[in-house]
């Protein structure tokens, strides 16, 4: 299958680049992680406004989706600039509402859907299948949790904990809460969920991948040793090819799973995706020396981020057995707290 983005699709994946060049994700990963979401609530409002939200809500609850293929295109530009909050958990409990709809559930998809699609609600989300924790449930509007045969709001949640990017925080749903649904229609929305969060964590995953090898050929352009830039070394330029190669690999991948969306291809993308990030954090790591290791160093945002994504929502090893048997049930989002 020949893959190429359309007119549409690129300009909107170009608008949302701009928007969020001029915005300052970096200040707002900062604040984010010191426990101040105000400016990533703002960057979160933009992308509202611009649509992102919407791509995966239907149109009769003010979405204008589902276009998976569309979201994968939004939520590469949202890693691309590190753009922080529960993004991925917001598209899953998206999709898990507009599931519970279609299968005659429809009140908590009219109570809930119109903010999500908007821009305006932050939800995060535990799957109890899949993980014990959600992410970032103290900066969250809705805490969702599903266990068993059962959709709950969480009245709150417990102890925060800090996983290895400082701004994606892990936290227990309080226990009870107001219960949404019930019934094996809830199963087969968690289902959906997982489905949609695999194909958002793997677009969010390559964006930070590309952009941390964008970072590191700039660098690797002013750095100088010997009177020459290092870019021009051989073990460099082979070390970022690939690196390229890796992320190219992973994109075919990913836009091929929008369109099929079946779980297997997805997990591919997934996992593909994944390591292609993590890789590209290691090459950015080697190539930018000591200074790579130093907070003040906005490049510092990003390489905390690819091997939490990596893991979250089905780690590699979950994601391979997925593509190779279809059958085992998958590890979790960030399934241990030092994830």
């Amino acid at each position: 299958m020949r893959f190429l983005p359309t007119a549409e699709q690129r300009d909107f994946a170009r608008s949302l680049d701009a928007m969020l060049t001029a915005a300052d994700p970096p200040a707002a990963i900062r604040a984010w992680a010191a426990g101040d979401p105000g400016p990533g609530r703002a960057l979160w409002a933009r992308l509202g406004e611009a649509g992102m939200f919407g791509l995966a809500a239907p149109e009769a609850y003010e979405g204008v989706g589902p276009l998976p293929v569309e979201l994968a295109h939004a939520v590469l530009e949202s890693g691309r600039h590190a753009v922080p909050g529960p993004l991925v958990e917001t598209v899953a409990v998206t999709a898990l509402l507009a599931e519970l709809a279609d299968r005659g559930e429809t009140a908590p998809a009219k109570r809930f859907l119109p903010g999500l699609a908007a821009g305006t609600t932050v939800a995060t989300l535990a799957l109890a299948d899949a993980s014990p924790y959600a992410l970032d449930a103290d900066a969250a509007d809705l805490v969702f949790a599903v266990e068993g045969e059962e959709l709950r709001l969480a009245p709150g949640h417990g102890e925060v904990r800090v996983s290895a990017d400082p701004a994606r925080r892990l936290a227990r749903p309080a226990p009870g809460g107001e219960l949404l649904a019930a019934g094996p229609a809830v199963t087969a929305a968690a289902r959906t969920a997982r489905r949609w969060a695999l194909l958002a964590t793997a677009a969010q995953a390559l964006g930070v991948g590309l952009a941390l090898l964008d970072r590191t050929v700039a660098y690797a352009g002013q750095r100088t040793q010997f009177g020459s830039p290092i870019g021009s070394f051989q073990a460099i330029k082979h070390r970022l090819a690939d690196t390229l190669i890796g992320l190219e690999f992973a994109r075919p991948l990913l836009f091929g799973a929008a369109v099929t969306f079946t779980e297997a291809d997805l997990a591919a993308a997934k996992v593909t995706a994944g390591e292609a990030a993590h890789a590209a954090a290691a090459t950015a790591l080697q190539v930018h020396g000591a200074v790579g290791y130093t907070e003040e160093l906005d490049l510092s945002l990003w390489l905390r981020k690819a091997r939490p994504l990596r893991d979250a929502w089905g780690d590699p090893s979950w994601c391979r057995a997925r593509v190779l048997t279809g059958r085992q049930e998958p590890g979790g989002p960030e399934g241990h707290p030092q994830g």
